[in-house]
């Protein structure tokens, strides 16, 4: 009997993978399969900069052959940017944006004159951008991202702030267990879209998991302080939290964290090299 038990992997198509997204993947497909519960395949492809459409084939190819299935159809992100515009639209409509023209640069100057001092987060501007600079600014095309008020949040929300946690069933990267107090104060100001891009990580993830029902989510630690965020948001548009699962990271005989950008070995390369399917599972069983 299928149980109410849903997770999901969720790759971007920016590069191959390697033995620590299989061992995210399989760990997630492994929960479903124990709990008699649903897998399913997210692409994360918001980022048209970097994700390539090869990449993504050579994804579902790598995971079939890894011997994984999932709930068809696969979502991609790419085909409900309308969905997250609504979505911004909405938070937009509760006072809990505001559009920040402010570089990456010059958000660091700013952070740096804070009176808190550097090293800390970005907490928006002292004084509010009038609507008459806003509307000149607009008129002039400048670029701008809408970032999420936490002070307005927290107003919106109300008690419901201090309420604000979820349940950690792994451990984070300081062995954080149980129901964890949610603080999205860490994040400071976040942005979820741009001007050119209507959404973000934080914005598509979050909508994504309540559109698909997603119960449990299965991820590695590097992810574990989104998930302060992620609350924030849930309780924003009056969704579900699901009970989160984060697993230790794989690293490299160097104790390197496995990364693309570390030129990791890919499944390709494993593949290429003699292994078969059932090597690498055995591998990733072993980790």
């Amino acid at each position: 009997m299928m149980s109410d038990f849903v997770t999901r992997f969720a790759p971007s198509p920016s590069g191959l993978l390697h033995l620590g997204h299989a061992f995210s993947a399989f760990c997630a497909f492994e929960a479903a399969k124990t709990a008699q519960g649903r897998f399913i395949l997210r692409i994360e492809d918001i980022d048209t900069t970097r994700c390539r459409s090869k990449f993504e084939q050579i994804i579902l190819d790598d995971l079939r052959w890894l011997g994984l299935e999932w709930v068809e159809p696969v979502r991609r992100q790419s085909e409900h940017l309308d969905d997250y515009a609504a979505t911004l639209e909405r938070l937009n409509a509760m006072g809990v944006l505001y559009r920040c023209f402010l570089t990456r640069r010059e958000v660091l100057d700013e952070i740096a004159r804070a009176p808190h001092g550097p090293g800390e987060v970005y907490t928006g501007p002292q004084i509010p951008m009038s609507k008459d600079e806003e509307a000149a600014r607009l008129a002039n095309g400048e670029a701008f991202a809408w970032r999420l008020s936490l002070s307005s949040a927290r107003d919106y929300l109300g008690s419901r702030w201090d309420a604000l946690c979820f349940v950690e069933q792994g451990h984070g990267p300081k062995g954080e267990h149980g129901t964890i107090d949610a603080q999205p104060q860490r994040h400071g100001d976040v942005v979820l879209a741009r001007k050119d891009i209507q959404t973000s990580y934080h914005l598509a993830v979050t909508h994504d998991d309540a559109a698909q029902g997603i119960t449990h989510v299965i991820r590695g630690q590097d992810l574990f302080e989104s998930t302060h965020i992620h609350v924030l948001i849930q309780a924003l548009l009056d969704v579900p939290t699901p009970h989160y699962h984060h697993h230790r990271l794989i690293n490299d005989d160097s104790g390197k964290r496995l990364a693309t950008r570390n030129r990791a070995a890919s499944l390709q390369d494993l593949r290429k090299a003699g292994l078969g399917a059932k090597d690498v599972r055995d591998m990733l069983r072993a980790k």
